[in-house]
């Protein structure tokens, strides 16, 4: 029993940190939308869906062992206004959530628990493919400059004009 209990303990931390997640992601992603900025808003909404989806096989597994899915956020959303702060905080967000699933996959395996050590590395896997995308646009915007940014809104300022919704 006390296996199991480590196990959800740790799986219950990870849905924290994936509800955290998904708060901040659509913070930036209302941020970057009200600014115009359709392709980082809209990376920040398909990632805080991801997370969501995390969050749910998260819960699926505590369930499974017997347990309670704890739903609280341990921090608050950080009120950053700059792409840039944002990219940052995201690619900081991933980095940390990898090196936590990665060490607690070891701490599931350790405890004879193949099944949440399974889906903490497919959780790992899916992190980095959120950092690489991350850091892909910070590098963007630190090699483009706001001339990056900017090209974001005049697409969105010529759909709309053309009568189009901006892409969603």
């Amino acid at each position: 029993m006390k296996k199991r209990e480590k196990s959800i303990e740790l799986l219950n931390k990870a849905v924290s940190d994936e509800l955290f997640a998904v708060h901040q992601y659509m913070y930036f992603h209302f941020r970057c939308d009200d600014l115009g900025f359709d392709l980082v808003s809209n990376l920040f909404k398909r990632t805080a869906i991801q997370e969501m989806m995390h969050i749910e096989q998260l819960a699926e597994r505590i369930l499974f062992l017997k347990g309670d899915v704890e739903m609280k956020v341990t921090e608050e959303v950080k009120k950053l206004t700059t792409v840039k702060e944002m990219l940052q905080q995201a690619v900081d967000m991933e980095t940390q959530s990898v090196d936590d699933y990665n060490k607690w996959a070891n701490e599931c395996a350790a405890d004879s628990d193949a099944i949440s050590k399974k889906l903490f590395e497919t959780l790992t896997a899916e992190e980095e493919v959120h950092q690489d995308q991350f850091e892909t646009e910070f590098e963007n915007l630190e090699k483009f400059g706001d001339q990056y940014l900017a090209l974001q809104s005049i697409e969105r300022s010529k759909s709309v004009a053309m009568g189009m919704p901006p892409q969603k």
